[in-house]
């Protein structure tokens, strides 16, 4: 037992277990907030609104929810880089820099996933509210309301890219440890230190964290369902 837990102690000293999970969590959860606040309301729009170029929109739209990560951390870093338009915000090699890097990967995502949904359910939900007599702020509410699952699926998609994200944080975060090192650049390293044990377990932490959200997250849907049905 003294030898496991001397183990867990140096693995834990050495690549700085517990301030990588701190600051993947407060990445992917900012990042996962601001793009939630852009995604949603942007594939809204872009499903009920008809206008010229509406379909390149919605193909850049697609490709940018397929780009390679490392090409959008090539970008912010360029960007926030000492000569770059936004080096005065000094962002570089911090946290911020790694949520802009990560709101740029994750709104598109959840942007095409709730035009997606929105191109197949909205059109019957407007009809409805039309025959009901609804206001157009009722009809917005009622069409949240329909779609709440699909949205929370979205959500959890972009929160569950932003975790498992390793190469824009490299680049954008520099892997610095006790800062900008997250639980996936830290298995990165171990493996390119050939610790590949340690990098299982830290990998094995991960997947257990990602899966205890999920379940906190379905029982807040649940509790929210029953309180409706009563």
């Amino acid at each position: 037992m003294n030898a496991i837990e001397q183990w867990i102690n140096e693995t834990f000293s050495n690549v700085g277990v517990l301030s990588s999970i701190q600051v993947t969590f407060q990445m992917a959860v900012c990042s996962t907030a601001i793009s939630a606040l852009l995604g949603i309301p942007l594939g809204l729009l872009l499903e009920k609104h008809q206008f010229p170029g509406k379909r390149i929109v919605v193909r850049v739209n697609r490709t940018l929810m397929g780009v390679p990560p490392v090409v959008i951390g090539l970008l912010v870093y360029m960007l926030l880089m000492r000569r770059g338009p936004l080096g005065a915000f000094r962002w570089l090699f911090t946290i911020k820099g790694m949520v802009l890097a990560q709101t740029l990967i994750i709104t598109p995502i959840i942007c095409g996933m709730v035009y997606s949904y929105a191109v197949r359910t909205a059109p019957a939900i407007r009809n409805f509210a039309v025959t009901m007599g609804a206001s157009p702020m009722q009809t917005n509410r009622l069409m949240l309301r329909e779609m709440k699952n699909e949205i929370y699926f979205a959500i959890l998609s972009g929160f569950g890219r932003s975790i498992s994200e390793v190469g824009a944080v490299m680049l954008v975060g520099g892997n610095i440890k006790g800062n900008t090192r997250t639980m996936t650049t830290a298995i990165s390293l171990l493996k390119s230190q050939g610790i590949f044990t340690e990098g299982v377990a830290l990998g094995l932490i991960l997947l257990l964290m990602a899966f205890l959200l999920q379940c906190l997250a379905d029982f807040f849907r649940k509790e929210e369902i029953s309180v409706e049905n009563d």
